[in-house]
């Protein structure tokens, strides 16, 4: 190995182990004071929970575990905003759990944790994943509830699902283990099935103070909507259990009664390994993000066996597509080349970027993949398209449209890697966030802006600068540096995977190394939901 191998290792290793030491905080969720009150309540907290009701030694994908992170500092913060959600198999069963993690502001609902929230719904309801919900919430976080409560993606679009969820027959199981608090009580009631915990368990429109305020009756929480009330009295609860335990045991013994799922028909095989060695990913992944590298290098080392059978090799070489397997399942990869290549006619093509052969291979690959049913994985590492007088007259425009169309019409699932840059219409024509992938990850390494941070610090520096000017000030060259670094500074930060998780602009942020784990876990979910939509190829095609 050379010497930038090792400088790559070293920084990407030093990336992944930032990940896990930040993953490792805010597991913490509300931090060790919070969590020792729950405990005293006799309860498991959210991760607990999560980690019993799963199968022994199964996987768990976790969807938005930095949601809020660095947001709502005033407010004294929100870790992963105060739910967790991800992926688990249940008696065998792979499903979405989401799970209230009532250490962080007794669960309370900030704005991102209802983005979170529907994502997760979304996942399910994309896949037809039975849906489980650990209950323990405070409600609405009051001091922000004009930015949670009445628009078309706030709290109540969640019960609309809910209700969407049941009428296409997809299963959801409510377990009330805490708090369950006005508008939140119809989320449980509204499932297929609740339990609730008794002593800790409650739910209730409005609480004992409330019904003291505004009617004048004095009652305790427990008599006014417990789990005796509910399963004895209103009937609103369909089973009681004395704990935690025994509350998530029966959630594992009406899972393991479920029907078998459908079949999407996605081609599966025994998985193989890659035969090139995965964690060499670290020492060929280059530290630089304007470094050139060899996208096969990368590719042979997360499909299986590392084989992958290429399309269209000489043509378009800013992209590569071709067909592999990823833990057995069939897959076509749409990568971009980030090494400068050149084409058949002797012109040079920068790394990163999309010329117009390349989004013409990749829109009739994508066609491809639609006729044969394969589901697809982008690997992001792009620049944008090409731009420039000889691109606009070559048709850059019409060849990025059609294979946007392409992306945008295509009704296999989709799932999205960005392993480095991601800008701007790149992002867009490569399957970003816009473009419904089933999950889409990032690795430490990646970048998300509309434009590079070079680029773009020296354009909003001339914005800056002539507005300066305008009011009469004078720029000196030390006055022009200090700008710019603050320019730059703001806009880097803005550009990290971490502010991109965030905002769930990606649903998470994984070791390399995971990479393998999150599309296969993808693609079985995926399955589970037959393709009933036809592919459009009239554009593609002109």
């Amino acid at each position: 190995m050379n010497i930038e191998f090792n400088k790559n290792e070293d920084i990407n290793k030093q990336l992944v182990y930032e990940l896990k030491t930040k993953l490792k905080k805010i597991h913490l969720g509300g931090g060790e004071k919070n969590a020792a009150k729950q405990k005293a309540k006799g309860k498991l907290l959210a991760r607990e929970r999560i980690e019993y009701l799963i199968d022994a030694g199964s996987e768990f994908l976790e969807v938005g575990a930095f949601t809020a992170d660095g947001m709502y500092a005033e407010q004294g913060g929100c870790p992963s905003a105060g739910v967790v959600c991800g992926i688990g198999y249940v008696s065998g069963r792979q499903c979405m759990i989401i799970a209230n993690d009532a250490t962080v502001k007794a669960g309370a609902w900030f704005p991102m944790t209802a983005k979170k929230n529907l994502r997760a719904q979304e996942i399910a309801m994309e896949n037809r994943l039975p849906v489980i919900y650990l209950v323990d919430s405070a409600g609405v976080y009051l001091p922000m509830q004009d930015e949670i409560f009445p628009d078309k993606e706030h709290f109540g679009r969640m019960f609309r699902n809910n209700a969407l969820m049941s009428s296409e027959g997809i299963v959801q199981i409510s377990a009330i283990m805490g708090a369950c608090v006005a508008g939140g009580a119809y989320l449980p009631i509204m499932s297929d099935e609740a339990m609730i915990v008794e002593g800790t368990g409650s739910v209730f429109l409005a609480g004992s103070y409330l019904v003291k305020s505004a009617i004048g009756e004095e009652v305790d929480n427990e008599t006014l909507g417990g789990a005796s009330t509910h399963c004895e009295i209103s009937g609103v609860t369909d089973y009681k259990h004395p704990n935690d335990e025994a509350c998530l045991d029966s959630i594992r013994n009406i899972m393991s009664m479920l029907g078998a799922p459908q079949n999407a028909g996605f081609d599966r095989i025994a998985s193989v390994k890659p035969k090139e060695k995965e964690s060499e990913i670290y020492g060929l992944f280059p530290e630089n993000r304007e470094k050139q590298y060899e996208m096969m290098d990368i590719i042979n080392r997360l499909v299986d066996a590392s084989e992958f059978e290429e399309y269209k090799k000489g043509y378009g070489q800013s992209i590569i597509c071709g067909l592999g397997r990823i833990d057995g399942w069939a897959v076509g990869i749409v990568a971009n080349q980030r090494k400068v290549v050149k084409s058949k006619k002797g012109e040079m093509q920068f790394g990163g970027v999309i010329y117009s052969d390349s989004a013409d291979k990749a829109a009739r690959f994508i066609m491809n993949c639609n006729q044969k049913k394969i589901p697809l994985v982008f690997l992001q590492d792009v620049t944008g398209f090409m731009v420039g007088s000889r691109s606009e007259h070559g048709g850059i425009i019409k060849d990025g449209a059609k294979m946007v169309n392409a992306v945008a019409n295509s009704v296999v699932p989709k799932f999205t890697i960005v392993i480095g840059n991601s800008y701007g219409a790149g992002n867009y024509a490569m399957c970003g966030k816009a473009y419904d992938p089933r999950l889409i990850y990032a690795w430490p390494s990646a970048k998300i802006a509309v434009m590079g941070g070079s680029q773009a610090a020296k354009t909003l520096l001339q914005i800056q600068e002539a507005s300066l000017k305008a009011n009469g000030e004078i720029i000196t060259p030390e006055k022009e540096a200090e700008l710019l670094k603050e320019i730059t500074d703001r806009y880097d930060s803005q550009t990290t995977p971490y502010y991109a998780a965030a905002r769930l602009w990606v649903d998470g942020i994984i070791d390399p190394l995971e990479t393998r784990k999150v599309i296969s876990m993808g693609i079985e979910a995926a399955n589970q939901s037959p393709i009933t939509k036809k592919f459009n190829v009239g554009m593609i095609q002109t």
